[in-house]
């Protein structure tokens, strides 16, 4: 067997498994075709594939070279090694990871979740961090993921009366903040018990006569001329960010596909095959448990629990829907902290954490990685209803 091949495995030919997923695999695809019609959910599927292909793959490879480039610079002229020693005072006892990590904070909330796989595949980054530390990133990233845009779009909203939803907006970031932490910390639970502790991160390229303690001293450079290195680092970490953006093609196009299925409604013909057609399951559900989802958020009616669940899947579709819920007295100020920390902190990690997971080389870990930011995202929905309260009464 080759070293770190996994070994092959067999099962039989045919067997129980076969007919487990038979069953499976048709009972889901009825769950669409008895509302939608199989021709319009085949439709629905490669039209909503297609778009995704272009309108956020493709954005998003290009998040990844642009950011691919940005990072290889930050590490080449010292920003990583800089933002280490100065904010792993606070990194460490807060979410448990280097200072390195918090680029990773900046680059996400400036672009979307996937910038942080830029980072990771940079292998001077990397050597900041154990192995255990290494898959909370995907955490600690997705939970800022796409944060510039959503704190914008919400301070964008007229209010009613004319008042500003600033602080509204102010808390919900703080509330992102908190299910960052909460998540972060969870993941890494699970990940101490699989890596344990003193696993170290092998960085590619990294001289192994360096320890970490003089890799702390000096850094590795490129050679040549300021300019040299300078284009050098922008077109590597460019290439680096083309190989990102295609390594994610599979989960966006597959997770998110179906995950917006699940998400959406008809369109306003009904089902025609269009992209992005559903049949309302996730949000239909959500409603049903509005009884334990309103203490929890103090949502001002059933129909803004659509927010935090289309965010599950994108962030982006999950925003639209907030200035119809406004308009129509559905919403309010309360809801708007609640709507910037929950899509902020879930930022479409349904569609994007199986993907960034499966390419940073932690597929064993996903199920856990779900999990945790599952919680961590109603814990920042919580805390922003909660912290919008206190701030009301001061």
């Amino acid at each position: 067997m080759e070293q770190g091949k996994p070994e092959q495995q067999y099962k039989p030919a045919i067997g129980w498994e076969v007919a487990v997923f038979l069953v499976g695999f048709l009972g889901f695809f009825y769950l669409f075709a008895r509302q939608m019609g199989l021709a319009n959910t085949l439709n629905t599927i490669m039209n909503t594939a297609y778009d995704l292909l272009l309108n956020t793959v493709f954005y998003i490879m290009a998040v990844c070279v642009v950011m691919g480039a940005f990072s290889a610079l930050f590490d080449e002229f010292g920003l990583v090694t800089l933002l280490n020693k100065l904010l792993e005072p606070l990194m460490y006892p807060v979410w448990g990871l280097p200072g390195a990590a918090s680029l990773g904070i900046v680059t996400t909330f400036f672009s979307d979740n996937p910038a942080i796989l830029a980072l990771a595949d940079n292998t001077y980054f990397r050597h900041f961090f154990k192995k255990y530390q290494f898959p909370a990133l995907v955490n600690l990233g997705t939970a800022f993921g796409m944060g510039l845009i959503v704190c914008t779009f919400m301070l964008s909203q007229p209010a009613a009366k004319g008042e500003s939803y600033g602080t509204a907006v102010a808390v919900g970031l703080l509330g992102a903040v908190v299910g960052s932490v909460v998540s972060g910390r969870l993941m890494l639970r699970f990940t101490k018990r699989a890596y344990g502790l003193e696993a170290e991160m092998i960085s590619d390229g990294m001289q192994d006569n360096l320890s970490r303690q003089n890799d702390r001293t000096m850094r590795p450079v490129r050679s040549g001329s300021v300019g040299a290195r300078l284009m050098d680092a922008v077109l590597t970490g460019g290439a680096g960010g083309v190989k990102m953006g295609l390594g994610i093609v599979p989960g966006v196009l597959t997770i998110c596909t179906f995950v917006m299925m699940l998400t959406n409604g008809p369109g306003a013909e009904g089902y025609t095959g269009a992209a992005y057609e559903g049949i309302r399951l996730l949000p239909m559900a959500a409603e049903r448990l509005n009884f334990l989802l309103q203490p929890l958020f103090g949502f001002s009616s059933p129909e803004c629990v659509s927010v935090p669940i289309t965010a599950m899947g994108a962030a982006g579709a999950a925003i639209g829907l907030v200035p119809g819920l406004l308009s129509s007295g559905l919403a309010d100020a309360g809801d708007v902290a609640v709507f910037t920390a929950m899509c902020m902190c879930w930022s479409g990690y349904i569609s994007t954490h199986v993907s960034m997971m499966d390419e940073l080389g932690c597929k064993e870990l996903i199920g856990k990685a779900l999990l945790s930011h599952t919680i961590g995202g109603v814990a920042a929905g919580a805390a922003a209803h909660y912290l919008f309260l206190l701030v009301l009464a001061i």
